[in-house]
């Protein structure tokens, strides 16, 4: 996957919108405020913070040593640091993101869900 197209499909889910509150090449994606994917799509290799279950998390990293491994800078429990221009399917790299948009989402009050479900 190239840097465009994990920006595109970050972008592609309601309400989400990109956002630079660390540094200008620090690309975070938000849903309703709310962080999901964080990325520097300059970056060699190219990698994406991403939130998981966490036992999925251990799961994923024992299948994929060294392309998905404990969240840099985050809480390791529950956030990956995925490497995207690797050796992993774009498939598996999309229902990364998307299970971690959707555990985000989870996790909102209950008006804001509904409102996504609306949008």
């Amino acid at each position: 996957m190239k840097p465009q197209e994990l920006r595109a499909f970050c972008l592609s889910f309601n309400e989400a919108v990109e956002d630079f509150p660390f540094r200008p090449e620090i690309s975070v994606f938000k849903v309703l405020g709310k962080l999901f994917a964080l990325t520097s799509l300059d970056a060699r290799p190219l990698t994406v913070n991403l939130k998981c279950d966490p036992e999925d998390a251990i799961r994923l990293r024992g299948e994929h040593p060294g392309l998905i491994v404990p969240g840099y800078h985050m809480n390791k429990r529950h956030w990956n640091t995925v490497t995207v221009d690797g050796d992993l399917p774009d498939g598996l790299v999309r229902e990364l993101v998307e299970d971690s948009y959707d555990l985000v989402v989870a996790g909102l009050p209950r008006a804001q869900r509904l409102r996504l479900d609306r949008a």
